[in-house]
């Protein structure tokens, strides 16, 4: 009878930690970030400040006023609550990368090598796919989005928004193309975790263009430009994804392989 194979040794085996530790390192975790954001948020105060923020966000919507006509202040404090809220939301956007480093550092220890190997671009590239969606929004779809709008506005009313309603209506839309551009990272963990096979994924192509399409019309205004400027890059991402998710699932193959390798290597020159 042949000798079977020694059990494969478990590295995180010995390395579990008390749920207090984890707590505590969760805390450190989320201070380590409002320290990021404090830190962005006071650069961005400096230079370029509220003002040069709230230039650059207003931009595509001024481009179609009327000559030297401004966004108005409605409410009584909104000349000192909407500032403070463009430079919140600056800071976080540039404290990104830290805050999907933390996470990161967070659930890192609780992974194998293999699987270190692959979160950390995952993590980098959902960063890089979110300022991505963000961009998309402030030098693509908002200026054809108020070119659309305007288009439609008597000549006999004059177009000057409130700023702090366009703040809002940009930050969401910011949030939902932000998340929109993680399709791919959805993607590859769904088939990386096993909840989804690739030809599955490949089949449902139709469905996922309809969905899309549903999801555009509920996140953003009721225009068909903006719905259709979400709709479209979330059904080519998802194509990046299934792509990403192949090359993933065979690259994730060879590294367990390469590595049940060494370690059989590793515990042959211990025996000898």
């Amino acid at each position: 009878m042949a000798d079977l194979p020694p059990p494969k040794e478990d590295e995180l085996a010995g390395t579990e930690q008390p749920f207090v530790q984890h707590l505590m390192e969760l805390r450190d975790r989320l201070l380590y970030g409002i320290y990021g954001i404090v830190v962005a948020v006071a650069l961005l105060a400096i230079w370029p400040g509220p003002d040069g923020l709230i230039d650059f966000i207003a931009h595509p919507i001024k481009m179609h006023m009327p000559p030297d006509a401004k966004l108005i202040a409605v409410g009584v404090f909104s000349p000192f609550i909407v500032p403070l809220k463009v430079l919140a939301m600056a800071g976080v956007l540039l404290a990104l990368p830290w805050l999907m480093y933390q996470a990161w550092a967070f659930i890192a220890p609780g992974l194998y090598s293999h699987e270190k190997k692959f979160a950390l671009p995952l993590i980098i590239f959902g960063s890089l796919l979110a300022y991505s969606g963000i961009a998309f929004v402030q030098l693509f779809v908002l200026e054809r989005m108020f070119g659309f709008i305007q288009h439609f506005t008597p000549s006999s009313v004059a177009a000057t928004p409130d700023i702090s309603s366009y703040v809002e209506a940009i930050l969401s839309l910011y949030i939902a193309f932000g998340l929109a551009f993680q399709v791919p990272i959805v993607v590859i963990l769904l088939v990386r975790m096993g909840i989804v096979e690739i030809s599955k994924l490949k089949s449902f192509r139709g469905y996922f263009i309809v969905l899309a399409f549903v999801v555009a019309a509920v996140v953003t205004p009721p225009d068909v430009l903006s719905q259709v400027s979400l709709a479209v890059p979330m059904i080519f991402l998802y194509e990046v994804g299934i792509l990403g998710a192949a090359w993933f699932q065979k690259n994730a193959g060879k590294a367990e392989e390469e590595e049940g390798s060494e370690e059989g290597a590793e515990k042959g020159d211990k025996a000898n």
